[in-house]
């Protein structure tokens, strides 16, 4: 039973014809008699009855046309809602963030929308492995997420992707470490490091790893720490060095921190956000994405 079915059999209790019907629809009689017929084998009571040449409606037909009435307003006013909704820029609008997104745009974006007439955010932090990401997107209009450049794409047709940064992971280390002379480190400048880094699944890990790979030899890790606040204040005691992200750490750094750029190895991850295609038609999300890229843009140039 098809709302479109259910408007058809509306129509013919007014009008009292499958060519009137087919005239104020603008389609073919055909297509009423067909759809009317569709309707007919989901109900068990016959809808229509011929009267001369003219298709008329039963008792169940006007009780059901009667009804459909009632359907048909109560969609136009759910299409009307949500226009409405779709339009409002003041809308509610829910983001997870990873930690070191969150620690680095959060509060710029507060700042971009605290003027009249901007959306409201409520924000979260969800610090997933990459391939949880996309489902995030079940619980949040927008989602901000991060991959390696080789690593598997975001599900096509799941979430739209809006492109928000291409970020390198550095090497960072103490002002005092010896390699922060340096203006860019190798593999082999690295490999016999002590490492602080993240837990498996995450990016740092994951560029350690090919360091590891690329060098022939494990690398000597002594803390897995996701958190990047909790990494920098261990590089900046001397005792190892660590991977940062160039631009969203930023927050979390000091004079007391270098960080150089690796070469040799892939180390840029795409910071991108993740959503599902309807909250994309939402004027406020729009607002939001568009104030989100502002805040990152800032964020690089200020590197």
């Amino acid at each position: 039973m098809e709302v479109h079915q259910l408007q058809m059999l509306r129509e013919l209790g007014e009008l009292g014809s499958v060519k009137a019907v087919a005239e104020t629809l603008m389609v073919t009689p055909s297509a009423v008699s067909q759809q009317l017929a569709l309707l007919q084998k989901s109900v068990d009571a016959p809808l229509t009855r011929k009267s001369g040449r003219n298709l008329v409606l039963t008792d169940a037909g006007r009780v059901l046309a009667e009804a459909a009435a009632a359907v048909v307003s109560a969609m136009a006013d759910a299409r009307a809602a949500i226009g409405t909704y779709q339009e409002t820029s003041t809308a509610p609008v829910t983001i997870s963030g990873f930690h070191s997104a969150g620690q680095a745009l959060f509060g710029p974006l507060i700042r971009q929308l605290d003027a009249p007439g901007a959306p409201e955010v409520l924000l979260s932090d969800e610090d997933v492995a990459q391939q949880d990401f996309p489902a995030l997107t079940a619980r949040y209009d927008l989602v901000l997420a991060h991959r390696l450049d080789h690593s598997p794409t975001w599900p096509a047709g799941r979430v739209s992707v809006l492109p928000l940064a291409h970020e390198p992971l550095d090497v960072a280390m103490a002002a005092t470490h010896p390699l922060a002379g340096r203006e860019s480190l190798g593999v082999e400048d690295v490999a016999d490091q002590t490492w602080v880094t993240s837990r498996a699944g995450y990016s740092p890990a994951d560029v350690l790893s090919a360091v590891g790979a690329l060098a022939s030899r494990p690398v000597t890790v002594a803390h897995r720490i996701n958190d990047y606040s909790t990494v920098a204040a261990l590089v900046a005691t001397g005792t190892v060095v660590g991977l940062l992200p160039r631009y969203t750490a930023r927050p979390v750094l000091n004079p007391a921190i270098t960080l150089r750029p690796l070469h040799g190895v892939s180390t840029s991850r795409r910071i991108d956000i993740l959503a599902r295609p309807e909250n994309l038609k939402r004027k406020s999300v729009l607002l939001v994405c568009d104030a989100l890229q502002a805040a990152m843009a800032e964020l690089r140039q200020a590197a």
